[in-house]
């Protein structure tokens, strides 16, 4: 049976990774209340709708993308349900062709690895030159739920902090489509 920990209101008494404490520490700082839930590694849409269940609002589907070139990167939230067309992301971008960028250039650029991929990562110095996109249907939505940059443990905001404090703070540009 797949764990998910009861909802918990306080940041982890350890941290996983310098983006996992950099997160809640600009929670804290932006004064964005969350939820959270600790769990096994929730890898597979399976193990999503787990977690979905037991914060009440569906997990978003975060994807990391690169040129062919791997001189521009973009992460891309959406819902879990949804396709990703290439052509229907670079054609609402104006951009030429992209692919799943490497797990190398994911860990370098955000600070997670596979499994972990989150927009909560824009606040790291190294995210900087990432695009963030995110699907319009995920930008009205009340809530937003994604990892917290690990696989083991997955937040719960409302989508106007992210949208109008946590963004703004990390100096990032969010496109919409």
């Amino acid at each position: 049976m797949f764990k998910v920990s009861d909802i918990i209101t306080t940041p982890p008494s350890e941290f996983s990774s310098e983006l996992q404490q950099k997160v809640y520490e600009t929670f804290a700082s932006l004064c964005i209340p969350f939820e959270r839930v600790d769990t096994d590694p929730g890898i597979t849409m399976e193990d999503c709708q787990h977690i979905d269940a037991k914060i009440g609002v569906r997990i978003v589907k975060t994807v990391f993308l690169c040129n062919r070139q791997q001189t521009e990167f973009y992460l891309y939230v959406t819902t879990d349900d949804k396709p990703f067309v290439t052509r229907d992301f670079c054609g609402a971008l104006g951009i030429p062709r992209v692919s799943f960028a490497p797990a190398d250039k994911l860990w370098a650029l955000t600070g997670v690895l596979v499994g972990a991929t989150t927009i909560l990562s824009a606040i790291l110095p190294s995210a900087a030159p990432v695009h963030l996109v995110m699907d319009r249907s995920v930008a009205e939505s009340d809530w937003f739920a994604c990892t917290d940059g690990t696989a083991t443990c997955f937040v719960k905001i409302r989508t106007r902090d992210l949208l109008d404090k946590y963004i703004p703070a990390s100096d990032h540009k969010l496109t919409i489509i």
